[in-house]
């Protein structure tokens, strides 16, 4: 329902948005990322951040499997190798302006990322360009931006990451949205492994999509008295940050915003913003465990709805996301499968390439007068294949791979100044499998038992 409710509103919504005339600069996050301020932008603005940071998982090995006691939930990422790390997790560095003063019409953004994350982590390396885009604010009310850019659609992925109040995403933010693109060939699913590790638990040779794409958009802000209202439209080769499209499909985005605004401008302007957003596409993936280089073709949809509420001292968000086709069961189970043995396959047990997720958060922050101290709390819930195939023969009768995800996310910030601040946080964590109930022998639950909190502080730094 709420895909199809959306997409109505978003089309329509994008055909209020070309007729009208009265375009603010003030900030939002298609305006922020896809524009410049008319006549006062400079010609070429460096920029960039810089995020380090220390993360601990204290979660249990699993002493009764035999070939290993850890699964990713259990260690830091990206590299999956320990339970806990020092870390440059990011270390961004761009260039932005207009073309004036031949065009101040036109404006460019440009990006690349030298840190640890997942971006880096895979067969890209260091070193790489983030973003490249350019924007022709030719049309009133459809402003065309053009190249390697954030897709729009959930909050959590299309905010700036250098604002973000928390230092790890959300469950259903980073399992199901923050996409993992299918191996070129067939990749079998990694086991647990003890520690240190011997093998990577990353099975994914591309690196994350980063909630981006290259593709063209069409977007603008519209003001109607306190209301500031935005919408995009977007075709992208969805193949996330590689220039070139892979698979000869294209992705569709839609996306509409209406916002209350308070007071303020830019990233904390203050306001009650409301959203809806779909994405539509697809994706091949080779998943069968044969001789044969014979990759399918999978629909892979997803869509939300959400607001967010900032008047300070107080800051509530919310979000319901929910995706069909393509969901990621672990960085080690390129496959999609849970398990990717022959008689799992047949039965569609643990399929991720055709299952349905659902998830959604609830967020909020204090800011403590006459301080610099800002209080976070986040209680997120990801419900993954939802759908799932049961069973239909042996000691699992009846029994389906879908599980249930659950975070509480407690966290403090210190803003030393405008450019610099402190975040520190711990992460309770649960998850499990609902149709097994405790663990046992062979059960699913018990790689799971023993999943307990992380702990990370981190420093974030803006030039």
């Amino acid at each position: 329902m709420i895909k199809i409710q959306s997409k109505n509103i978003l089309i329509t919504a994008a055909v209020i948005g070309a007729m009208t005339t009265s375009t603010v600069q003030a900030a939002n996050w298609l305006m922020i990322q896809g524009t410049e301020p008319s006549g006062a932008a400079e010609r070429a603005k460096v920029w960039g951040f810089v995020q380090a940071q220390y993360q601990k998982n204290t979660s249990d090995e699993n002493t009764t499997d035999p070939t290993g006691g850890y699964i990713p939930p259990k260690l830091i990422g990206p590299n999956l190798t320990s339970q806990q790390q020092f870390n440059v997790n990011r270390a961004r560095i761009g260039v932005r302006g207009t073309g004036m003063p031949l065009d101040s019409n036109i404006n460019y953004f440009l990006l690349t990322e030298f840190g640890n994350n997942g971006i880096t982590a895979g067969n890209n390396g260091s070193g790489h360009v983030t973003d490249a885009s350019i924007t022709l604010n030719e049309i009133p009310g459809a402003r065309i931006r053009v190249g390697l850019f954030k897709t729009p659609g959930a909050e959590e992925g299309l905010q700036a990451i250098h604002v973000f109040d928390y230092i790890n995403f959300s469950a259903v933010t980073n399992q199901m949205l923050l996409e993992r693109y299918p191996n070129q060939t067939y990749t079998g699913n990694i086991a647990p492994v003890t520690l240190p590790s011997p093998t990577p638990l990353n099975g994914f040779d591309k690196s994350v999509g980063a909630f981006r794409d290259t593709g063209v958009q069409v977007f603008d802000t519209f003001k109607m008295s306190d209301w500031e209202h935005s919408y995009a439209v977007m075709i992208g080769n969805g193949n996330g940050l590689n220039f070139g499209d892979n698979d000869n499909n294209k992705d569709t985005y839609l996306y509409w915003s209406s916002e209350l605004v308070f007071s303020g401008e830019g990233a904390r302007r203050e306001g009650m913003k409301m959203f809806a957003w779909t994405q539509n596409g697809k994706r091949r993936l080779d998943n069968t465990n044969d001789s044969t280089h014979n990759p399918t073709k999978f629909d892979r949809d997803r869509s939300g709805i959400g607001f967010k509420y900032l008047k300070k001292p107080f800051r509530v968000s919310a979000e319901y996301m929910k995706g069909d086709g393509m969901i990621f069961v672990g960085p080690d189970k390129p496959s999609m499968w849970i398990n990717d043995s022959a008689g799992a396959v047949a039965q569609g047990v643990g399929d991720g390439a055709n299952g349905k997720a659902n998830g959604y958060y609830l967020e909020g922050g204090w800011y403590i007068p006459g301080s610099k101290w800002e209080i976070d709390l986040r209680y997120d819930v990801y419900n993954r294949l939802t759908d799932d195939a049961a069973f239909a023969a042996g000691p699992n009768i009846g029994k389906s791979f879908e599980m249930q995800f659950k975070n509480i996310t407690l966290g403090a910030q210190y803003h030393i100044n405008k450019k610099t601040r402190i975040n520190m946080e711990v992460t309770d964590m649960s998850a499990e499998a609902v149709d097994f109930g405790p663990p046992s022998a062979s059960n699913p639950n018990n790689n799971l038992d023993g999943l307990d909190k992380v702990y990370a502080v981190q420093i974030t730094h803006i030039f």
